[in-house]
């Protein structure tokens, strides 16, 4: 008897304990704090501003559970969901533990907070890493058991948010290939919204793993509460946006489970990937900037790295060229100015040379016809002509049509007894095989390794997932989906313990592949294969929401019925490169174009690094304007695009952001066309309170698909 009152108290000890326990997550802005209810269970108690005096958020009264479980009481849609060995679909989590390490001068607070099911061995920690000066919250999960068999989980969210607001307001970013980010905004009614992809593979082709929610009114962009948040996966995502009858809104987000429900093995840990959001005060510019600022020294690879400039071959020659066509080639690279030329698809395969996108793929050695003497020779001659090379891959895929496809048909994602289905003429490679890891991450090695020259390469992957089955797998076919995202990791791993800071451009038939699950490998990402300079501003506008500049590649091409000027405006506005026939410029093309590169290399700095503000959005207006501003605010870069105007357009005067308002600025047109002059005329100085309370007539020369570039600098 006394035992059982001696373990009666101790309960009673803990339970009073957990009463009190509190939990902050919290950045110079923002605040998550979570505690313990009367059944010990974690709820959110507070998400939003943070507020003055510091603790305050601790008296209000949120009580929603922190990560809903499926099988008991909650009618939400689940953050988990597990089927235990006994074949009880429920689950109970109670506050367990928490801890909080500040990291880096105490700009990171990654804080854990684990909780534990009463009645089976079943622990699940939820992760937090806090960066104070960007506002910015990843959270992610581990899941694990010590059941003696493995059990099944049917959902796994990486996080859930829970917010409270008088109506909410979600922006998405859906497309295809070549209309990729279109940006679609509505408002949330009871019930389910849910954004997703089942492709697998080029997981974001048609609605990309990223989202704002604003509260209480649509979207504005440097005003209202904006939610901003992406998944850091490049696989199946999904984001559920419930509305309950309360109306308040309940957030999951995390991996697809369609077709992916995971057996878990005892003892195996099952991590999900970072949700990565901020909560802006200041509209969709703050949480922009938020972003941008947190993804340069943390979220993608040498954020604040060097970048190349570069001229591809593929506009000029596609797959047909030979080495002499393309030395020729490098020429035109010296005479623009760049960094590097890229060798583009169609440039390897003997037995079925890759002539056209029917053949080769997956027979990485140089096609002797078209390149006698090798990559190595190229690689020389681009250096005698004074800019590097860089080589295009797609180790992932396969034609049908190649060798590797004949001594490793079973390498390759098929249905059993169904037809071979093709997009693009290509299939997947089982990456959940370690034998195909190893052949994938041999293509880049021995690319590398028998090339030492190559300065940069563009990893591609032109299809998604369908008619899937992975051989290697087995009966565990449920777990493709996640294994080869996983696998796909592991391969990346491998080439950057090798090569840690070697340029790769993460390519997908466009914007397939744009999150920062793979970002952290890559120094940049092609936003789509359009490059038109009109709806390229479309197409930029909408990812310079999450990415920083030097991210988005931009290069000039002749897609679009613009000048060769505002092609250039705007592909200067992101990682310049160009993809375009050199030799047909005239004198005058080829002067402005050179000037363009060296205008560039001069002002990059600001457009990378610097404070983006998203004046005029083309979705509002005939016309685009975007200004970058250094962090001391003593230069500025502005954008001005006109674009297919009406005859009924009335353009009022722009007025600046982020500017000191007692200093004064001089502004300057820059980028201009030889011959031509500007059609401003701002000869005197500017304060910047005039600038940013008056404002800027922009409208320049009035002519549709017409641009400008100014540069303001304090004076």
């Amino acid at each position: 008897m006394k035992k059982l009152l001696v373990i009666g108290l101790v309960l009673l000890a803990q339970w009073a304990v957990a009463q009190h326990k509190s939990i902050r997550i919290a950045t110079r802005n923002i605040s998550l704090v979570y505690r313990t209810n009367g059944e010990g269970r974690l709820v959110q108690q507070y998400f939003g501003q943070a507020l003055q005096p510091a603790g305050e958020d601790s008296l209000t009264k949120g009580k929603q559970e922190a990560y809903v479980t499926a099988g008991m009481e909650s009618l939400l849609d689940p953050a988990i969901r597990m089927v235990h060995n006994d074949g009880n679909p429920s689950l109970e989590l109670k506050y367990d533990s928490h801890s909080a390490t500040p990291q880096q001068e105490n700009d990171i607070t990654a804080t854990t907070i684990t909780l534990k099911d009463p009645v089976y061995p079943v622990t699940v920690i939820l992760h937090f890493e806090a960066y104070y000066k960007e506002d910015v919250i990843k959270a992610w999960t581990e899941i694990k058991h010590a059941e003696k068999k493995p059990v099944q989980i049917t959902a796994y969210a990486s996080s859930m948010l829970h917010l409270k607001a008088n109506k909410y307001w979600l922006t998405q970013f859906h497309g295809d290939w070549a209309k990729e980010v279109e940006m679609q905004e509505q408002y949330l009614t009871t019930g389910m919204k849910i954004l997703d992809s089942k492709l697998g593979v080029r997981a974001n082709m048609l609605q990309s793993p990223m989202f704002l929610l604003a509260l209480d009114h649509p979207s504005e962009e440097e005003n209202g509460e904006v939610l901003a948040g992406t998944l850091a996966w490049t696989g199946n995502f999904k984001f559920g946006f419930e509305v309950d009858e309360n109306n308040a809104l309940h957030i999951n987000a995390g991996i697809n489970p369609y077709a992916s429900d995971y057996t878990l093995k005892p003892g195996e840990v099952f991590t999900t990937p970072a949700f990565i959001f901020t909560l802006s005060a200041k509209g969709k510019g703050q949480a922009s900037r938020n972003f941008h600022h947190w993804a340069l020294d943390h979220g993608i690879l040498d954020g604040r790295g060097p970048r190349l400039t570069l001229l591809n071959n593929w506009e000029a020659t596609g797959m047909d060229f030979n080495e002499q066509r393309l030395t020729s080639l490098f020429g035109g690279a010296k005479k623009l100015g760049v960094d590097l030329f890229l060798l583009d698809d169609g440039w390897f395969a003997n037995k079925f040379p890759r002539n056209a996108d029917n053949a080769g793929l997956g027979d990485w050695e140089p096609n002797t016809s078209k390149l006698p003497h090798g990559l190595g020779y190229l690689v020389q001659e681009a250096e005698k002509q004074g800019v590097k090379f860089g080589i295009w891959l797609e180790p992932e895929m396969v034609n049908p049509k190649s060798e590797l496809y004949t001594k490793h048909p079973d390498w390759v994602m098929r249905l059993p007894n169904r037809a071979e289905n093709y997009y693009r003429q290509q299939m997947v490679l089982d990456l959940t095989n370690p034998a195909v890891q190893d052949f994938v991450y041999g293509v880049v090695d021995k690319t590398m390794s028998e090339n030492p020259g190559i300065a940069y390469i563009k990893w591609d992957c032109n299809r998604m997932l369908t008619n899937t089955y992975a051989p290697y797998l087995k009966e565990k076919q449920s777990h493709l989906f996640i294994e080869y995202t996983r696998s796909l990791y592991k391969v990346f791993e491998r080439v950057r313990a090798k090569y840690p800071h070697l340029p790769i451009m993460l390519c997908s038939g466009g914007g397939g592949r744009t999150d920062y699950g793979a970002l952290k490998y890559f120094t940049e990402f092609w936003p789509s294969d359009n490059t038109d300079g009109l709806e390229r501003i479309y197409i930029q506008y909408g990812y310079s929401h999450f990415f920083p500049s030097n991210t988005i590649a931009a290069h000039v091409t002749n897609w679009g019925n613009q000048s060769l000027k505002f092609r250039t405006d705007v592909a200067m506005m992101g990682k310049l490169g160009y993809d375009i026939k050199v030799d047909d410029f005239n004198e005058k093309e080829m002067q402005f174009s050179h000037d363009a590169v060296e205008t560039y290399r001069r002002i990059s700095d600001i457009v990378w690094y610097g404070d983006l503000y998203r004046l005029v959005s083309p979705y509002k207006e005939n016309r685009a304007v975007f200004q970058y501003t250094s962090d001391d605010k003593k230069k500025i870069i502005l954008f001005n695009y006109l674009m297919n105007i009406g005859k009924n357009d009335v353009f009022s005067t722009v007025k600046l952001q982020g500017l000191d308002p007692q200093q004064n600025y001089r502004i300057t047109e820059i980028n201009l066309f030889p011959g031509t002059r500007s059609a401003f005329h701002f000869d005197k100085q500017y304060s910047g309170d005039f600038l940013m309370k008056e404002g800027l007539q922009l409208v320049g020369n009035g002519r549709s698909l017409s641009s400008n570039i100014l540069e303001i600098t304090a004076e």
